[in-house]
């Protein structure tokens, strides 16, 4: 086994210890605790990885960028727009770059292996949760006394009118709403969480109890900023997308509830059952 995939093995197998451990409670303050810690502990072997690679000469090393399809749902699947969102959310905070299919049924990952391998972990638990969270808000009704407001069409002396009505939420509208800002929400969590490692391995104030030394904290910065030059020139030489895809929308209308309620249930989701990280990829069962 090469030294590459043995420390992504490591990695995973600790990442599903936090699993284990996230769902052993139900409190949910160390559910927040428990996925924070998830994304320091990819942030941190990832930046290991990044100094490691800018310390050797071995340009034949196993290491290297790749692309790999994640598949989403089957087409006409609704919702799978919220799942690429919440892939590409998760994506974001771990040096992983999308592409995404027209239909939205698969995502096109660009990185290194070890980071897509934890996205692909994150997704697979977070994704079940989103689902989950989503289903109990709509069976509890909630929405249904929400509006929304929608243009409707109507019949006046012969004539058709268009104006503005405010109607009832739709099911599917409170649904998507729901797992879009759940996405985001997860999505601000993973980038705080790497952010936040990334600044305590790039400073260099000797006074702070987990500071690193002025050459190590230069070290990290470059071998940052060379990985981040390395995944753009390999996206730019790799990818055939002639767009950017600029997230989810819908002619549903915006539901205001259905959103707060899908960011509470992104700021208390947990990592999932260690099973779900062993998943072939993050497709939801039908």
């Amino acid at each position: 086994m090469s030294s590459a995939n043995a420390v992504s093995e490591r990695l995973l197998t600790r990442i599903g210890g936090l699993l284990r451990k996230a769902e052993s409670t139900d409190n949910e303050h160390e559910a927040e605790a428990f996925l924070a810690a998830a994304q320091r502990l990819a942030t941190r072997s990832s930046i290991d990885l990044a100094v490691a690679r800018a310390h050797t000469r071995d340009r034949e090393r196993p290491d290297v960028l790749i692309q790999r399809m994640i598949p989403i749902g089957e087409p006409g699947r609704k919702g799978l727009r919220t799942y690429v969102q919440l892939f590409v959310a998760i994506a974001g905070a771990n040096d992983v770059r999308c592409d995404v299919a027209r239909t939205s049924t698969q995502v096109y990952a660009y990185g290194f292996a070890a980071d897509i391998a934890v996205c692909e972990a994150l997704y697979s638990s977070l994704l079940v949760q989103m689902v989950r969270a989503s289903d109990r808000y709509i069976k509890s009704g909630d929405y249904r006394s929400a509006t929304v407001e929608k243009v409707v069409t109507e019949r006046r002396a012969g004539r058709r009118v268009r104006r503005v009505a405010r109607v009832p939420v739709a099911g599917v509208t409170a649904r998507l709403n729901f797992q879009l800002a759940f996405a985001e929400r997860i999505g601000i969590r993973l980038a705080e969480a790497k952010k936040e490692v990334e600044r305590v391995a790039t400073t260099r104030n000797a006074d702070a109890a987990e500071s690193v030394s002025p050459e190590q904290a230069a070290d990290t910065a470059l071998a940052l900023r060379g990985k981040d030059i390395e995944l753009t020139d390999f996206y730019t030489r790799t990818s055939d997308a002639r767009g950017t895809w600029r997230g989810p929308h819908t002619s549903t209308g915006y539901a205001p509830a259905a959103r707060r309620a899908g960011d509470r249930a992104g700021q208390a989701a947990r990592l999932g059952p260690a099973r779900e990280l062993d998943g072939a990829r993050g497709q939801l069962p039908e």
